[in-house]
């Protein structure tokens, strides 16, 4: 399965379209119970320590990713978490001050099958530019890719 990432040139938003094999419900649950999360979210190669996660509306998170050359923080809050979206701010700490608004979507497929779609939203278009040399690309590919393993395995 493949991810689509499109970022159009002079705009401050990103968006990203991803299939998997697995129903809504499942998705969601992957996107908001603690042990599953770490299971997925993140480069292959890095380690995600949980700081806080607190999956409702009104609640928020905190994580903390780690590899050889260092570790790397995120932080934002739940605004909405519903069946088919969760509506959160996200937040590089190497970056503070440039907080996104994401709202990610899922949609049954009928098949068994759900499509995710991010929209991420920036405060200016440097700082969308910024995330995309950040190498988020590969970032959002494995963590999607790992998603899938979890998928098919547990959740």
């Amino acid at each position: 399965m493949s991810t689509t990432i499109t970022a159009q040139p002079g705009t401050p938003f990103i968006d990203v379209t991803r299939e998997v094999a697995a129903a809504p419900e499942k998705v969601l649950r992957a996107y908001t119970d603690p042990d599953l999360i770490v299971r997925w979210l993140g480069p292959h190669g890095m380690e995600m320590e949980l700081l806080e996660l607190d999956a409702r509306s009104g609640g928020g998170y905190h994580y903390v990713h780690r590899d050889e050359r260092g570790e790397y923080r995120f932080r934002g809050v739940y605004h909405t978490v519903s069946a088919g979206k969760i509506i959160q701010t996200f937040e590089f700490e190497g970056a503070p001050g440039d907080v996104c608004l994401e709202t990610i979507t899922f949609t049954g497929l009928g098949d068994g099958r759900t499509r995710i779609d991010g929209h991420s939203v920036f405060p200016s278009v440097e700082a969308r530019d910024a995330a995309v040399e950040s190498g988020m690309e590969a970032g959002i590919t494995d963590s999607y890719e790992r998603l899938d393993t979890l998928l098919e395995k547990d959740a």
